[in-house]
C-alpha cells in the first residue's frame, strides 16, 4: 500500500471519529406531494439519543427506516425503525463500523460501508433474512454509494480528488467517470440515470445526471449554495436545504429553487443535512444537529 493511501485512509479515520462526536437526530415528517405542491408535517424525532445518528434510508416496501447509529463504544451499528409500530431494532451488533445503510434493488439484502479497524472501508451487504455479511468491493475506500440495478452501481471513492466511479458486478470493470464529486448519490426515480453532486470549483456545485445507458452525463441544475444534500421525490422533483430552511426543485420545469412550507416543526430544523424520501413518496426523513 503507498504512503499516499494510507495517509487518505487515516485522515478520513481521523474525520469519521470526530463525526461521530457531532450529535446528530432524525427527524421523520409526513410528506404530500399534489402536483405542484409539497406538504410537510407532523416532525418526528425517531432517534432521540444522544450522539450520532445519520444516514437514514428508507426499505423500498416495508415501512422501515434505516440508520446508523454510534453505541456506547463509539462504533456505529444500523438500526432500523418501523414507522408504523413506533418501534426500533438492531440490524448489525458487529465489533466494527456500518454507515450508509441501503436496500439493494433485489429487497434481499442491505448493502453498506464497512469501516475496518486497519482503516479499510469495503462495500458489503447484509441479508435481511439475517446472516454473515457478504464483501462487494475491498479494494477501494468506498465512502457512499448507489446501485442503479442489481449488477450495476455508481460509488463515492475517497482520495485527491474524490472520484466517482462505475462498477459493473458481472464484469467487474469499474470506470471513473468524474471528480471533486459530493457525497450524494441517487438513483433517478422513473429513469435509468443516477445523480451526483460536481464541485467544479468552491462556489460552483452542480446535480449532475449520469445516464447508466448511454453513460452520458448532463447537467440538472445548480445546487444551493454550498450545499450537497438532496433526495429525489418518486415524482422526479428534488428537495435539499439550506440547514434551516427545505426547498424543492422540478427539474420538468427548470425553474429555481422553491422554499417548502412547513405545517410546524421549522424550530426543529438546525443544522440540516442528509435527507431521504421513502418510495411511496408519504414520508421525509431529516438529519438535523442535536
Amino acid at each position: 500500500m503507498s504512503k499516499i493511501l494510507t495517509i487518505v485512509m487515516l485522515v478520513h479515520l481521523i474525520a469519521c471519529q470526530s463525526l461521530a462526536q457531532s450529535g446528530s437526530e432524525i427527524l421523520l415528517f409526513d410528506l404530500k406531494i399534489k402536483k405542484n405542491k409539497i406538504t410537510i408535517s407532523n416532525p418526528k424525532n425517531i432517534t432521540n439519543h444522544p450522539g450520532y445518528d445519520n444516514q437514514p434510508g428508507f426499505n423500498r416496501t416495508e415501512p422501515v427506516l434505516y440508520y446508523s447509529s454510534f453505541n456506547d463504544d463509539g462504533r456505529s451499528d444500523i438500526k432500523a425503525f418501523n414507522y408504523e409500530t413506533n418501534t426500533t431494532e438492531s440490524f448489525t451488533q458487529t465489533s466494527e463500523r456500518e454507515y450508509s445503510p441501503t436496500h439493494t434493488p433485489d429487497g434481499e439484502y442491505l448493502s453498506c460501508i464497512i469501516q475496518r479497524d486497519n482503516g479499510a472501508q469495503d462495500l458489503g451487504k447484509f441479508p435481511l433474512a439475517g446472516g454473515d455479511p457478504y464483501t462487494i468491493i475491498d479494494n477501494l475506500i468506498v465512502g457512499y454509494h448507489v446501485w442503479a440495478d442489481n449488477s450495476h452501481l455508481a460509488m463515492f471513492i475517497l482520495g485527491e480528488p474524490s472520484t466517482l466511479h462505475y462498477l459493473r458486478l458481472p464484469t467487474k470493470e469499474d470506470t471513473v467517470l468524474a471528480q471533486n464529486i459530493g457525497r450524494s448519490l441517487h438513483q433517478i426515480p422513473g429513469e435509468r440515470a443516477i445523480s451526483f453532486i460536481q464541485k467544479s470549483s468552491a462556489t460552483n456545485w452542480e446535480i449532475k445526471k449520469l445516464d447508466t445507458e448511454s453513460m452520458v452525463i448532463s447537467t440538472i441544475a445548480p445546487t444551493l449554495t454550498g450545499r450537497e444534500d438532496i433526495c429525489w421525490t418518486p415524482d422526479g422533483k428534488i428537495i435539499s436545504s439550506d440547514g434551516t430552511k427545505l426547498f424543492v426543485f422540478d427539474p420538468k420545469k427548470g425553474k429555481s429553487w422553491k422554499e417548502i412550507t412547513l405545517a410546524g416543526g421549522t424550530d426543529m430544523l438546525k443544522g440540516v443535512t442528509r435527507l431521504a424520501v421513502n418510495a411511496k413518496g408519504d414520508r421525509l426523513a431529516v438529519v438535523v444537529a442535536e
